[in-house]
């Protein structure tokens, strides 16, 4: 089972390049992420959109096309872009700033010297003062408009900040969200783990518990990308609903849920394991368009704790291959990793 599971994933890269260099895509990585989650993410309006783009797309309209998506490398590309848009608002209001101090000390320095040449010729004409003054009135003047410019230039720049803030905050909010499904996606749960890991120990413990679709590939080829996405943000709904609100639930890989429970040690993950694949398959049932047979959803279920690794990455690992190994073993779906010899219970 693994080594048809390996071989699908391979068959996919290979689909992916080929398509990238038939259509002469750039190998960018957020290209790459794009391609990918319409030939494999189980997207079909993305599919079809990507090829209304035509034989050779260009690099801006599959930008386009993966803001659309909200895939999490058009994303991050664009909050790239606010932040230097936002450091050239910056740069703008600072020059500004910078004229305005330059054009109040010229005026300090003129009054001063007015007032010099007078001390130092009491006998100054009326004419020569009065020359003096409109001076004087001719650099205010200047500086009253460099200061309407400049409130109009800081007004027009905060304006500028608050449109990029709150582009940058969704921008940043779509990184860490699943398109499909809406959940937490994968940056979104290393972010958690991260924090869970660190304060982890057998009196402060948190699971992690994987749930993946199996053969997700084949289920798409025999139901079709729509029906399948749909069983997919159905799954999500069932699984959101049968977590309690501080729990967390995310979708990490287009067949894959993550769930992490704090407070609890590994019997009572497996238990939950266990009441989450009992919850599937009592919700959720399909059928071909060619068949009235119904089944459950095929599951493979695995479970770690925070503890038991090393780091984040390790939990994740580990409880990654307590899932592998209930996936090649369709009568015990559900497998929690135990350190030791034996590593799996």
């Amino acid at each position: 089972m693994q080594n048809t599971h390996q071989t699908g994933a391979g068959d996919d890269l290979q689909k992916i390049s080929v398509f990238m260099l038939k259509h002469q895509i750039a190998g960018l990585p957020r290209n790459f992420e794009l391609v990918h989650e319409a030939m494999t993410g189980g997207s079909p309006d993305l599919a079809r959109d990507l090829s209304g783009l035509g034989a050779r797309p260009t690099q801006s309209a599959l930008d386009q096309l993966g803001l659309k998506y909200r895939l999490p490398g058009h994303c991050g590309m664009t909050a790239t872009h606010l932040q230097a848009e936002t450091v050239k608002t910056l740069s703008r209001v600072s020059d500004q700033l910078s004229l305005g101090l330059s054009q109040k000390r010229a005026f300090t320095n003129s009054v001063e010297a007015v007032i010099r040449s007078i001390r130092d010729d009491m006998t100054i004409g009326v004419d020569q003062l009065l020359g003096e003054l409109e001076m004087l009135a001719s650099v205010g003047s200047a500086m009253v408009r460099s200061e309407t410019e400049l409130t109009t230039t800081v007004k027009e720049g905060l304006e500028d900040l608050e449109r990029a803030d709150r582009a940058l905050r969704a921008a940043q909010a779509m990184m860490t969200k699943d398109r499909l499904t809406g959940l937490p996606n994968r940056i979104s749960l290393f972010q958690t783990l991260e924090d869970l890991h660190a304060e982890a120990s057998p009196a402060h413990p948190a699971a992690l518990v994987l749930i993946e679709i199996i053969d997700l590939p084949g289920l798409q080829h025999q139901y079709g990308d729509e029906a399948v996405s749909k069983l997919v943000k159905g799954l999500a709904g069932i699984f959101r609903k049968a977590i309690k609100k501080n729990d967390v639930i995310a979708r990490i890989e287009a067949d894959t849920f993550a769930f992490v429970f704090e407070g609890i040690n590994a019997d009572e993950a497996h238990i939950i394991a266990e009441r989450l694949f009992t919850t599937a398959e009592n919700n959720l049932v399909f059928a071909s368009e060619t068949s009235h047979e119904v089944g459950g959803l095929p599951l493979a279920i695995g479970h770690a704790m925070a503890h038991e690794a090393a780091d984040p990455t390790a939990w994740l690992a580990i409880a990654k291959t307590a899932t592998i190994l209930a996936r090649q073993n369709p009568r015990q779906p559900i497998i929690g990793y135990k350190p030791g010899p034996r590593q799996v219970a």
